[in-house]
């Protein structure tokens, strides 16, 4: 079973950056889709950016196109997220979780996640 710990998160105000950390172990070096996942206030969560490890295809919202980077440090076995130009509209709690190779970004089919890591976007 996987295990994954996030952090990073606080409070920003918009137009700021922040990078958040996902540190994750029990899972097989190249052989992953990671992602990360957004539950914003009284919302469902959503995807906000996965990658995948056999093919390096990458996947964003189009909430964060152009805003957010997935980076991944295999060595460390740590996924950043790296968010630029925050917006309000960002704020909520962000998982990280992981599962075998998937082609989409979905969190119904991710099986393994972390407790999350809250931001908050506010002036």
């Amino acid at each position: 079973q996987a295990q994954l710990v996030e952090s990073g998160g606080g409070l920003v105000q918009p137009g700021g950056s922040l990078t958040l950390s996902c540190s994750a172990s029990g899972y097989p070096l190249d052989y992953y889709t990671i992602g990360w996942f957004l539950q914003a206030p009284g919302k469902e969560r959503e995807g906000v950016s996965c990658i995948n490890s056999v093919d390096g295809s990458t996947f964003y919202a189009d909430s964060v196109k152009g805003r957010f980077t997935i980076v991944i440090d295999d060595a460390k076995r740590t996924v950043f997220l790296k968010m630029n130009t925050l917006k309000p509209e960002d704020t909520g709690v962000y998982y990280c979780a992981v599962d075998h190779p998937l082609s989409e970004c979905e969190p119904d089919v991710f099986g393994s996640w972390g407790r999350g890591t809250p931001v908050t976007v506010s002036s």
